[in-house]
């Protein structure tokens, strides 16, 4: 009897978050809900996506983005959160590294900020409530493009 192991992995596909070299990409994530975070950091690192770090407020994301640095492939970062908003802190970050991949979370209704937020130099930007092919197509299109 033949085993798996007998048969091309002729559907096999490489993990979305991992870099061609085979590296997974390190991601900082950013947010005052620990449902959000732990939503994105499951669904990331189902597809070999490194977590690096996770941040409650843009304070934290800033000191913990310089802590990291130059580690981060990516950020996901909330547009309204306590101490400090995310583009508060995607503006500091970029004043700190402006190759920083940065892409924002909002809320719906929020239109207004997202744009603000892509101005100011995000890459990208995803619509909570989130949707798993939406989150990888948005950070895959970041990070490839």
């Amino acid at each position: 009897m033949k085993a798996s192991a007998d048969y091309p992995t002729v559907n096999a596909k490489n993990p979305e978050g991992v870099d061609p070299f085979g590296r997974p990409y390190r991601v900082l994530l950013v947010d005052d809900s620990m449902f959000v975070r732990k939503q994105l950091s499951q669904i990331l690192s189902s597809e070999g996506f490194e977590i690096l770090d996770q941040a409650e407020d843009g304070n934290q994301g800033f000191m913990t983005y310089k802590q990291h640095y130059p580690d981060v492939d990516l950020v996901t970062m909330d547009i309204t959160m306590p101490n400090m908003d995310g583009i508060t802190c995607l503006e500091k970050i970029l004043a700190f590294d402006k190759e920083a991949k940065v892409v924002m979370i909002s809320a719906l209704g929020k239109e207004d900020l997202v744009r603000k937020a892509l101005v100011t130099g995000a890459k990208n930007f995803i619509v909570k409530p989130l949707d798993r092919k939406k989150v990888l197509e948005r950070i895959r299109g970041v990070l490839k493009g």
